[in-house]
C-alpha cells in the first residue's frame, strides 16, 4: 500500500518539543490548537476534554495526574479535566473511564496525556500528536487505546518503565515537563 492509499486520519505527525528554558508555548499551543481543530472538523466534535493518565503514588508515573491538578488550578479559563493527584486515571480504573467518556463526552475531543519512555536523547521531551495511546505500555500492561490527540512527557528510556526506575525518575524532571505541558495547553486556549 502507498502513502497515498492511508487515509490523512491514519498518518500521525508526532511533534517533538523540548521541556525548560527551551520550550516553546506558542509553537507547541499553536500545533495543538491545529490537531483538536482536525479531530473536530472530520469528526464532528465541538468540545475538548483533558484526560491526565497516571498514578499520584510513582514519580515517574505522576505526570498526568500533575498536569490535571495544574490545570485545574489555573481558575482563569475553564477547560474540562479528568485525572487529578486526588482523582487520578489509571490502569486500575482507565476501562471503566473510557466506558464513562464513550456515555458522557463523545462530543469532545479527547487529548490523553502520559508519561512514557523512548531514548535516552529523548528524556526530557514532550511529543505531541494525532492519535490515541496506550496507557502502561511502558511497563508491559495491555490496556485500551484512548484519545482523539495525545501529548506524552518521554520521563525514561529503554525497553520499559520497571518499578524501581518510575521511583527512581527525579521529580524536577516531571515537574518541568508538566509546567511545559500546562504553558502549552494555556497557550492553546488563547490562540485565536
Amino acid at each position: 500500500m502507498s502513502l497515498k492509499e492511508f487515509k490523512r486520519s491514519e498518518i500521525s505527525q508526532i511533534y517533538y518539543h523540548r521541556s525548560g528554558k527551551r520550550f516553546l508555548p506558542d509553537v507547541f499551543g499553536g500545533q495543538l490548537k491545529e490537531l483538536v481543530e482536525q479531530v473536530q472538523r472530520t469528526e464532528e466534535k465541538t468540545e475538548v476534554l483533558y484526560l491526565c493518565i497516571g498514578s499520584d503514588r510513582s514519580t515517574g508515573d505522576s505526570l498526568g495526574p500533575l498536569v490535571g491538578y495544574k490545570l485545574n488550578q489555573s481558575g482563569s479559563w475553564e477547560i474540562e479535566v479528568l485525572g487529578t493527584l486526588t482523582r487520578p486515571v489509571h490502569a486500575m480504573n482507565l476501562n471503566e473511564t473510557i466506558d464513562y467518556l464513550n456515555r458522557y463526552y463523545r462530543n469532545h475531543v479527547i487529548v490523553a496525556i502520559d508519561a512514557s519512555v523512548g531514548r535516552s536523547e529523548h528524556v526530557g521531551y514532550i511529543t505531541l500528536g494525532r492519535g490515541g495511546i496506550k496507557p502502561g505500555l511502558g511497563v508491559s500492561k495491555n490496556l485500551k487505546k484512548v484519545g482523539d490527540v495525545f501529548i506524552t512527557g518521554i520521563i525514561g528510556s529503554g525497553g520499559g518503565l520497571e518499578p524501581l526506575m518510575l521511583q527512581n525518575t527525579r521529580l524536577s524532571l516531571v515537574m518541568e515537563i508538566a509546567d511545559c505541558i500546562c504553558e502549552g495547553i494555556r497557550f492553546a486556549g488563547q490562540v485565536s
